[in-house]
């Protein structure tokens, strides 16, 4: 496979109201049917206006739908688009001092429109960094796509050896984003990036594809969606019960329970547990982490599946 990734230099800085087509037209002059656009989200939040006054901790908030972890000033913040990034996506770095960006308006749909308005076949990306779960440092995502299927389900593949795949799914859109930031590097001042040799992958004009929003993990399937200091006060509290997944079956229930001194038993049909002498364990914050529902009754307390 030949691939070939470029990154044009001289992109002049973008300003509220830019016309990123033109842009586009006059620094990817040989844009192709079959290439792959990536626009990092920067330019486009600026020719939307998205500069604001301000440190980016003071626009944090307003950006924030759900804080997901928060250590010191370190915030990773569930964003109005349900994308999940440090300080909700806002940035402060390529800008003038005392001011700040905000993520973009709705980027799956600037994508669509941006790709609608280029002559060639071309599929559009828009790329933000983020950091990773259990990695250090950061790598570029999609968090706009028109023209690409953002995923390549392999569900029901077989491998070499003949092992039927369940669930690999690679994340093709996350891919081309890291792939480009090689070539515009953080400091490279090129915003703007073509992947030329997937033409396969690019769409008929007529399709857009499911867009950036379906590499987004439903919440009540998000393993991590509160960090470990979160996850036990949402626990107490009895907040967030929609980050702690579907209720486990009842074996598992009585199980967990069982090894933490809570005796639980069926009895009509309904659920009790009881706490013995020697445990202090507090029934509802196990039962709102296993995504059941304990209330008090005279024998202890009565158990119910969340939802």
């Amino acid at each position: 496979m030949d691939l070939q990734i470029l990154a044009p230099d001289g992109v002049e800085e973008v300003v509220a109201g830019a016309d990123l087509v033109a842009l586009i037209g006059s620094h990817l002059p040989d844009l192709r049917d079959g290439d792959i656009v990536l626009i990092t989200s920067k330019i486009l939040s600026k020719s939307e206006g998205r500069v604001v006054d301000g440190e980016r901790a003071d626009h944090v908030a307003a950006e924030t739908t759900q804080i997901v972890a928060q250590r010191g000033q370190t915030v990773i913040a569930r964003t109005r688009l349900g994308i999940v990034q440090a300080a909700a996506g806002v940035d402060s770095s390529n800008l003038e001092v005392g001011k700040s960006i905000l993520l973009p308006l709705d980027p799956d749909a600037s994508a669509r429109s941006i790709r609608e308005a280029l002559l060639p076949n071309v599929a559009v990306v828009i790329t933000d960094t983020a950091g990773r779960a259990w990695r250090t440092g950061q790598t570029d995502i999609a968090i706009g796509v028109a023209g690409i299927d953002v995923l390549d389900d392999h569900t029901g593949r077989t491998d070499s050896y003949g092992n039927t795949l369940a669930v690999t799914a690679p994340a093709t859109a996350d891919e081309l984003a890291a792939a480009a930031d090689l070539v515009k590097t953080k400091l490279g001042a090129r915003p703007l990036a073509v992947v030329r040799g997937l033409a396969e992958r690019v769409l008929p004009r007529s399709e857009h594809g499911p867009g950036a929003v379906a590499l987004q993990r439903p919440i009540d399937q998000d393993m991590f969606a509160l960090g470990a200091r979160e996850a036990v006060l949402a626990a107490v509290a009895g907040l967030h019960p929609e980050c702690f997944g579907s209720p486990v079956d009842i074996d598992e229930l009585v199980e967990v329970m069982g090894r933490l001194g809570v005796v639980v038993l069926t009895e009509g049909g309904n659920l009790t547990a009881t706490v013995t002498p020697d445990s202090n364990t507090p029934v509802s914050v196990v039962a709102q982490a296993l995504g059941w529902l304990a209330t008090p009754a005279d024998a202890g307390w009565a158990l119910t599946p969340r939802g």
